[in-house]
């Protein structure tokens, strides 16, 4: 089977593309890098190495340092598929971020963001 071609994509040429979502809707970079931080584990700066080496995703997920266990609490739809129900672990991972992304755009409280 053929991995998916997002899985080889850098995480550094998707990243802006969180943090323009989130800014046209008056949200901040630091709560993009939030959100990350929670889902993934990284440090701060752990995560601006990450998108220096041009991390691939496959290696981003892979290297994370702790995978926040209430990540399956990320529940919804995201390009026309429930986040719960996608069984490749890798494509969750990518959905869970892409949703916490999406809620943060949406005007959702950082609180129900991370799931507090």
């Amino acid at each position: 089977m053929t991995k998916h071609r997002i899985y080889s994509m850098s995480f550094a040429s998707v990243y802006p593309h969180y943090i323009t979502k989130a800014e046209k809707k008056g949200r901040t970079k630091s709560e993009v890098d939030e959100i990350i931080r929670w889902l993934t584990g990284y440090s701060q700066q752990e995560l601006e190495a990450q998108i220096e080496e041009k991390t691939n995703f496959e290696s981003f997920f892979e290297q994370a340092p702790q995978l926040n266990p209430s990540r399956s609490l990320v529940k919804g739809v995201i390009c026309g598929v429930r986040v719960e129900d996608i069984e490749e672990p890798l494509m969750r991972e990518i959905r869970y971020m892409d949703k916490m992304i999406d809620e943060l755009a949406k005007g959702k409280a950082m609180e129900k963001i991370l799931r507090k």
